[in-house]
């Protein structure tokens, strides 16, 4: 049985196993909001261009540059079964040509003691979008898919100064800064910073 949410303008479906049907959030044009049950040969193409595009933009996130196409493409392909049985929430940002601009995962396998908390993970925006809303937009549907799925408690960490501020303006709490946690896509030690968010 699907149950569902009221969440940023639209219905969003769960089931136990196998997420519901691709739904369309329109929450703001010129961009809308999907959660992608399965990954497709075209989602697996347009989310390894926002990825390429975010690591020769200098973001920690995982990978070094240079970064080929078929590293990143299998990084998606990875996740292709987490996505299949609902252990990883992933949402995509789409133009309106409906070329991928931007995503967001909840990572919900976690210890069987935390059956309350997800990670939001790779929050990516391309940089052709930036400072549009996008990234408040993948936020807003994060949290909602969140507690569709029964999560009350998200935590994330970031490198970027300027997710800090959206997180920080989206009512998330700073826990604190970890230095020298990784290393920048073109070398050098970067600090990371934590937060978590409240849902119940």
């Amino acid at each position: 049985m699907v149950r569902r949410l009221r969440g940023c303008g639209a219905f969003l479906g769960f089931a136990p196993a196998k997420l519901a049907p691709r739904y369309h959030a329109r929450m703001s044009e010129p961009f809308r909001i999907e959660l992608l049950p399965r990954l497709t040969e075209r989602d697996i193409a347009g989310l390894t261009e926002v990825l390429i595009d975010c690591v020769q933009g200098g973001a920690s996130v995982s990978f070094m540059w240079p970064i080929s196409q078929a590293k990143a493409s299998a990084f998606w392909r990875s996740l292709a079964a987490d996505v299949l049985r609902g252990e990883c929430l992933l949402l995509v940002a789409l133009d309106r040509d409906g070329r991928i601009v931007g995503t967001v995962q909840l990572l919900l396998k976690l210890p069987e003691n935390q059956p309350h908390r997800a990670d939001l993970a790779k929050m990516l925006v391309h940089r052709s979008v930036r400072r549009q809303g996008v990234g408040a937009l993948l936020l807003r549907a994060a949290e909602a898919a969140a507690q569709g799925a029964g999560r009350t408690l998200l935590v994330l960490d970031t490198a970027s100064k300027d997710a800090e501020r959206l997180y920080a303006r989206s009512g998330w709490q700073r826990v604190g800064e970890i230095p020298g946690y990784a290393l920048w896509p073109g070398g050098g030690p970067c600090a990371t910073t934590v937060f978590y968010k409240s849902l119940g």
